[in-house]
């Protein structure tokens, strides 16, 4: 009998995988044990193993797709087993029998309150928040101009919108009357949210705000490419705010923002324009109708020197084409994303930075590594060196636990240790790293190393971590933070060996120095704590021998 073969949990974090590679196609034979496929989850590329003897049937999922935890991936069955049924239950069972039903019945619903509310015959249309910057979601209407009952036309200013990074004009794009003021100065109404109405003047707005209220009405698809344009207008705003605001004089050019959005499309020169609306101010209608041989003579512009005899200088057009590729972020990148955006805003970070002496033991490496049976590097000494004074404060080994609000304190010293790979990073772990021995701690990080860069660091090998190390030096970064690796209290971010000029016995000398930041968790380490295990810390650094004893 044919068995569906379901996307399994790789790791306690895992959401979604997506199939790197099928090792086995549709119409090979697989026995349990049998690899059929290459998984990446969030953490590493693992393989996917069969279960169960037979043929591969079906594949459901193609490579390079992600497919949710316990979402169907392939058939396994005897060969030539019609699987048509049980393709069409999985189907149907994906979609959901119950809930086609409830979103059809959502659905019906929804037409019958569209139906019942016919506003085609009303002339009047709702005026929404536009989106006004690429980053807006809401905009807080900072006061209005025109009041209800009052004459617009299209290009009058209606009210000015205090958006994310600006405060702008909210321009009108039809003649009517105010009808009806949604939303009072000083209020705050999401991009779409219904801000005015607009439309004849006995036009019963009333019925149209309720069709708007239970859904939409059928006028509402109608009004789709007006409200459209508006938010294009807007959202350029900004730029077209920038360009042609002066006039040839010095003088300043009075034009809504849309008024110059299509004179800079159309290449014409506001200051040629002559403007209708309040204090000569340029509006739509202006624009459109004007026609570049109405524009007055101007002033000779042969001249070379402006007033004070300078030069002037005539630049040229820049022309250029604007792009970019959007690419879709992988699973690794995905997780990563989550856990420290959790990170960053749940835990409330601080930050402590000490300088330390390297000159020992830039020493001490040299004569370590003259017995070690592995070459010893420096973040393997600082990964011993934290360990050790981690035993010496462990109110810093220390989780904090959300849902009961505890601290907890770690008996075990886990030091998870931060690697870059191409598709983000992971933190594989020296687990009991207070009990191995420097030239222990190299060989596991190395063979870290080897495992990350083939994405074979298995899930397990990179849970339990109760303290990170983030080392960049070997980059060249002197200084930096780190966001903290949930649910630990803190993260060490270590820089650079750098040669500075450095005062010993009051002479200045050459010396080697490494600076090094601890970022804590507030919640369960406070400054005082941190300060103290960072002093513990450069001791045992600055002099590795310390670590031995």
């Amino acid at each position: 009998m044919a068995e569906v073969i379901r996307m399994p949990k790789m790791s306690d974090t895992m959401e979604e995988g997506v199939i790197a590679s099928w090792i086995k196609k549709e119409g090979d034979e697989v026995e349990s044990g049998d690899v059929l496929a290459e998984v990446e989850t969030d953490k590493a590329t693992m393989e996917l193993e069969s279960y169960q003897d037979g043929v591969l049937l079906h594949i459901g999922v193609q490579e390079q797709e992600a497919v949710a935890v316990d979402g169907v991936i392939a058939i396994i069955g005897e060969k030539g087993e019609d699987i048509k049924g049980l393709l069409k239950d999985l189907e149907s069972g994906s979609n959901g029998s119950a809930d086609s039903e409830e979103a059809k019945e959502e659905e019906s619903s929804e037409e019958e309150a569209s139906e019942s509310v016919d506003t085609s015959d009303i002339n009047a249309s709702v005026i929404r928040m536009p989106k006004m910057s690429d980053t807006m979601e809401e905009g807080v209407i900072a006061q209005w101009l025109k009041k209800e009952g009052d004459t617009v036309e299209a290009g009058d200013i209606l009210a000015e919108v205090e958006t994310d990074k600006a405060t702008m004009e909210l321009e009108a794009y039809e003649d009517g009357t105010l009808l009806h003021i949604a939303i009072e100065d000083g209020g705050s109404v999401p991009i779409d949210g219904v801000i005015a109405i607009i439309g004849e003047k006995d036009a019963d707005w009333k019925t149209l705000l309720k069709a708007e209220s239970s859904g939409g009405s059928k006028k509402s698809e109608d009004k789709s490419e007006k409200k459209e344009e508006s938010t294009s207008a807007s959202s350029s705003a900004p730029t077209a705010q920038s360009t042609q605001e002066t006039t040839t004089d010095g003088g300043r050019i009075k034009a809504s923002p849309l008024a110059k959005k299509i004179a800079e499309e159309k290449g014409y020169d506001l200051g040629q324009i002559p403007g209708s609306g309040d204090g000569g101010r340029i509006v739509k209608k202006d624009v459109e109708d004007f026609k570049p041989s109405q524009a007055p003579a101007s002033a000779p512009a042969a001249e070379s020197k402006g007033k004070e005899g300078a030069a002037v200088v005539n630049l040229p057009k820049v022309v250029g084409e604007e792009s970019y590729t959007d690419v879709p972020a992988s699973q690794m990148r995905k997780a990563i994303t989550k856990g420290l955006m959790k990170s960053q805003f749940g835990a409330p970070h601080f930050y402590l930075t000490m300088d330390i002496d390297m000159d020992k033991t830039i020493e001490a490496r040299k004569s370590i590594n003259e017995l070690a049976p592995v070459k010893i590097s420096f973040n393997d000494i600082v990964i011993k060196a934290v360990a050790a004074a981690l035993r010496q404060h462990p109110d810093v080994n220390t989780y904090w636990m959300e849902e009961s609000k505890s601290i907890r304190k770690n008996d075990h010293i886990h030091v998870g240790v931060a690697m870059a790979i191409e598709d983000g990073l992971i933190v594989p772990v020296v687990k009991f790293a207070d009990n191995k021995s420097l030239a222990h701690i190299s060989t596991e990080v190395k063979e870290f190393a080897q495992k990350a860069k083939a994405k074979k660091v298995t899930p397990d090998e990179m849970q339990g971590n109760t303290f990170t190390v983030s080392n960049l030096g070997m980059f060249g970064i002197e200084e930096f933070t780190s966001i903290i690796n949930a649910p630990e209290s803190c993260i060490l971010a270590v820089g650079a060996i750098n040669q500075v000029p450095v005062v010993k016995d009051g002479q200045i000398v050459p010396g080697n120095r490494m600076k090094v930041t601890l970022t804590c968790d507030h919640r369960t380490v406070d400054g005082a704590v941190g300060a103290s295990f960072l002093k513990t810390l450069k001791g045992f650094i600055e002099d590795p021998v310390r670590i031995l004893i």
